[in-house]
């Protein structure tokens, strides 16, 4: 709740400002896409940072243009944003509670492998502001460029795995740890685990078609947090980041 009040804050102060700048009445828009997002690891050497995937979930969005002049405009917006990442294959995790006492006092090791499948779903409402050039004019087709900061609060996070395996000492999964396959079958709840707020770029690239007095339009770009997402790096060391493909529709008012 905090954070959707800090983030409706900042969003009405840069309308304000927009507004007192724009040169003609301000366009409002609605889009809809796909997101594809990814978590990356860098340079982190924990083994449950690597190894993820694309995954393809919503994205979609509603916004505010404030035209400063021409070929120029400032570009608020409120956006619903799917991150996350998925995994099959060999993996590793953090020792479960129930299998401590496998081990002597103090003696567990960092992680486990085993050959399951995961995914990590996040959502996030993100508010970028960006600065929008228009290099080509015409009354009918535009095209247009976009980009800047964000800030960004998670709206939830789960981590689903599916599967039985095996659990194994080692990545190779040649020191079996126990003698019958385990089910990995659950659906975790981990929005405590990670941080509540995050930042980084967003920027589009677009296309638009002047139908009446609103346009369509057709957009592609992506997002990055430049914030480690875990709290712990025990939990791993993940940066979000995630291709986006919108339509939308936008008007004056």
């Amino acid at each position: 709740m905090k954070g959707n009040i800090l983030i409706t804050v900042l969003l009405s102060t840069v309308i304000g400002v927009g507004s007192s700048f724009s040169q003609t009445a301000p366009e409002i828009g609605f889009k809809a896409g796909l997101s594809i997002p990814n978590l990356t690891s860098g340079s982190s050497d924990n083994p449950i940072s690597n190894g993820y995937s694309s995954r393809l979930d919503v994205d979609a969005a509603v916004h505010i243009e404030f035209h400063i002049n021409g070929w120029f405009s400032i570009q608020p917006q409120f956006e619903y944003s799917s991150q996350g990442g998925k995994k099959d294959g060999t993996q590793a995790f953090t020792v479960p509670v129930e299998m401590m006492p496998l081990f002597p006092p103090g003696q567990a090791p960092p992680y486990l492998y085993a050959t399951y499948k995961s995914e990590a779903r996040m959502n996030y409402l993100l508010l970028p502001i960006l600065a929008k050039f228009h290099p080509l004019l015409d009354k009918k087709w535009g095209a247009y460029v976009a980009i800047g900061p964000f800030v960004s609060y998670l709206l939830s996070a789960k981590n689903i795995t599916k599967g039985s395996s095996m659990v194994y000492l080692d990545k190779e999964e040649t020191q079996a740890l126990v003698s019958s396959p385990q089910s990995f079958n659950s659906k975790d709840n981990i929005r405590n685990d990670l941080h509540h707020f995050n930042a980084g770029i967003s920027g589009h690239l677009g296309v638009d078609c002047r139908i009446g007095n609103g346009k369509v339009f057709f957009e592609a770009g992506g997002n990055y947090g430049l914030i480690d997402i875990q709290k712990t790096e025990v939990n791993g060391k993940n940066k979000t980041g995630a291709a986006a493909i919108n339509v939308g529709y936008q008007f004056q008012f």
